[in-house]
């Protein structure tokens, strides 16, 4: 496999040539959300002029949106290893989570427990304390405080024949800790128990495969690997089929729209099926095994419509039904694969260049996993605090200079409550993504040198 052409990643993204009082704008807030590539833009746009109707209608531009619909379910089964009717839209991770939540809660009875972590952000939380309404009992396994990591031991003394769901972060938006998601699916196993994974903050760092991690449910948003705001969740079949979801009498029955509530988001949908081609062209430029020609045939076909998708070097006919479509799926998820496992070799590159300079700042308190041999259990997302200053404080400075960065608690509370930081502040959070280079680190530290030799009150 190839590295990374950063150069011509670069170039992708428009966002990245702006300028702050004069400097290259580094942006270090992916965690928040991620920039977007140019074609995702034009996705949206082109959608907007071509196509801008509601779906099933008997005129050109509705049926454009449906053929959008489906090639935006193919694109994220092909993403995230699933079947394309199994993919849920909706508006946001945490809708989705509560609307999944309420749909189970109708079948848990009082003395039934729920077990949350106290690495999850609030999304993947608050959903199921509200099932204590119904008597259903919530647990919350703790962390280690020494590297912000879950507490396994504590899992498994929690989980019992009462429990019936375990929600677990894929990754953590506050710390960057990546969860052993598949052991914790094993130990759900033992008690009959469902497992639903928040993967907001782990989709734009590694290669996903729900089939294989087994997890029953799974949700993430695009807005975070870079796409525009659209919620989704994959759920296994037979779960989207058996539970009963809130939804309006007309609305269809059939799964997965009976889980769809209103209207999507169609171009928002556009801009998330630009987003899977252009990581899916990033593979191709990584992976030569990968078949390009047909990943570049679907991608324009999903810009035209699935029924225009011909590969020039096949022969086909109506009489003779081609697999043209199934390959070309078949080879985007490879390109896919090899995309994201080529940006988590990049950025785990890029974390121990970034984590060694921070560790060696006078007066920094780091929270996380600091070990480079461990670091294949944490994404480029790092939190610290400056001695004398308040996270609040240092984001600023660090962005009067150009350098983004988020600062708070980023709706993990339980951490920050945990860590004994929520009253003073929070954390301050870099969030690193594949378009961010080495030079962008070295300048954020040199910075952060001089921010944190200030004079303080």
């Amino acid at each position: 496999m190839e590295s990374l052409d950063l150069k011509w990643i670069r170039a992708q993204f428009p966002a990245l040539t702006q300028k702050i009082n004069g400097q290259p704008a580094i942006f270090f807030d992916g965690p928040g959300g991620t920039q977007v590539p140019g074609s995702v833009l034009d996705a949206i746009s082109d959608y907007l002029v071509r196509s801008n109707a509601n779906a099933h209608g008997a005129f050109a531009t509705s049926a454009r949106t449906d053929a959008l619909i489906t090639s935006a379910r193919a694109a994220i089964a092909d993403f995230l290893g699933c079947n394309s009717d199994e993919v849920v839209f909706g508006a946001n991770m945490t809708t989705l989570t509560f609307a999944v939540s309420r749909a189970i809660g109708r079948e848990l009875q009082p003395g039934d427990e729920i077990i949350v972590t106290r690495l999850d952000h609030a999304a993947n939380v608050s959903p199921w304390y509200a099932l204590e309404e119904k008597g259903v009992t919530v647990r919350i396994v703790d962390v280690n405080i020494e590297d912000c990591t879950l507490d396994m031991s504590d899992l498994e003394r929690q989980i019992n024949p009462q429990t019936k769901l375990v929600a677990v972060c894929y990754a953590s938006n506050a710390v960057g800790t990546i969860n052993d998601v598949a052991a914790v699916v094993r130990l759900a196993r033992t008690v009959g128990a469902l497992v639903f994974v928040d993967a907001v903050h782990y989709t734009p760092h590694a290669p996903i495969n729900v089939h294989a991690l087994d997890c029953d449910f799974l949700a993430c948003s695009a807005y975070k690997f870079f796409g525009p705001h659209v919620g989704i969740l994959y759920g296994k079949r037979e779960h989207l089929a058996h539970f009963s979801p809130y939804k309006l009498k007309p609305a269809p029955e059939e799964v997965p729209f009976r889980w769809e509530t209103g209207t999507l988001n169609h171009e928002g949908l556009a801009g998330l099926v630009a987003a899977i081609n252009y990581l899916a062209k990033l593979g191709c430029h990584v992976s030569p095994s990968v078949d390009s020609e047909l990943v570049t045939a679907l991608a324009q076909a999903d810009k035209e419509g699935l029924e225009t998708f011909h590969c020039p070097r096949f022969l086909t006919s109506p009489d003779q039904p081609s697999h043209e479509l199934a390959s070309a799926y078949h080879s985007r998820r490879a390109a896919l694969v090899a995309a994201m496992s080529a940006i988590q070799q990049y950025e785990k590159e890029l974390s121990q260049k970034l984590i060694a300079g921070l560790l060696e700042i006078p007066g920094l308190s780091f929270y996380g996993i600091t070990d480079p041999a461990r670091f294949a259990w944490r994404t480029p997302t790092v939190a610290f605090r400056l001695a004398g200053q308040t996270p609040e404080t240092t984001a600023k400075a660090l962005g009067d200079r150009g350098i983004f960065a988020w600062h708070g608690n980023f709706y993990a509370i339980n951490l920050t409550e945990k860590l004994k930081v929520e009253a003073s502040g929070g954390l301050l959070r870099i969030g690193l993504a594949h378009y961010n280079s080495m030079e962008e680190i070295h300048q954020f530290l040199q910075v952060l040198h001089e921010i944190a030799s200030l004079p303080t009150a």
